[in-house]
């Protein structure tokens, strides 16, 4: 089981989006997938649960580990989109406070997940900040996959994060930098090719996968629709690039 952190400090990069659709891309191609909505917005969790109440969330088996209650990831496990998910609610706004008392607070999460079985990959949706929460779900990690809009501030967000990055590790020394995941591209604009060429220069070989989601308002519907891109419209290019980055990603992982 490989444990995967989907992060970024800009919001709107298609981090979420990424998340859900690589996780039912691989879905597809048969492997077993849970996704973790770490995120007080929640935003993964409202793009695949929009009609039903959580009753459990991250935040309900965080608490109870934190403060010594017998408990497991999975008490809060639900089916949405035909997804695994560990959802995410307002509650987990609490959680930064909470835990800052708390010893060996950084290894919660990873604490709950030690003892997960039967998943190939775990996705953890992380806040746009370097917080508890987030510290958590790196800590918990072996990989950390970065969606990334090609444009110069979301790749000044990326830096930004990596400089971080680099304290977490001396936390988790196995943890690595999967790659750049480059979102809402379009090759027609200068902008976006100059920060893909950027990065390129930046950065070792194959740290930018070379499978790109393009610009695309299926993968905006699908969400509001409560649903993976695969399951809106399977026929469309958000459905196609998901395809083919899940593709890569196994390449890349295995």
């Amino acid at each position: 089981m490989k444990i995967i952190s989907v992060a970024n400090f800009k919001g709107g990069v298609g981090k979420t989006t990424t998340a859900i659709n690589l996780a039912a891309g691989l879905k597809n191609l048969g492997k077993k997938v849970l996704l973790i909505d770490v995120d007080p917005q929640a935003n993964l969790t409202q793009s695949l649960v929009i009609k039903d109440e959580v009753k459990k969330s991250v935040y309900t088996v965080l608490h109870k580990e934190a403060f010594g209650e017998r408990t497991k990831i999975t008490d809060a496990l639900i089916s949405a989109s035909g997804l695994d998910l560990i959802p995410s609610s307002l509650d987990l706004a609490n959680a930064e406070l909470e835990l800052a008392s708390v010893y060996g607070r950084e290894q919660i999460l990873a604490q709950l997940l030690s003892s997960l079985k039967g998943y190939d990959f775990v996705f953890i949706d992380c806040p746009p900040s370097m917080g508890m929460l987030t510290i958590n779900a790196l800590v918990a990690s072996d990989m950390v996959l970065i969606p990334l809009q090609a444009e110069f501030l979301p790749l000044k967000g990326a830096k930004s994060f990596l400089k971080h990055l680099d304290l977490v590790k001396k936390m988790n020394k196995n943890l690595k930098l999967l790659g750049f995941v480059l979102t809402r591209y379009d090759q027609r604009k200068t902008m976006n090719r100059k920060v893909k060429t950027q990065l390129e220069k930046e950065f070792s070989k194959g740290k930018v996968f070379e499978s790109r989601v393009r610009s695309n308002i299926t993968l905006a519907n699908a969400q509001e629709n409560g649903l993976d891109i695969f399951t809106f419209d399977k026929s469309s290019n958000g459905a196609e690039d998901y395809t083919e980055l899940a593709k890569e990603f196994l390449l890349k992982t295995n």
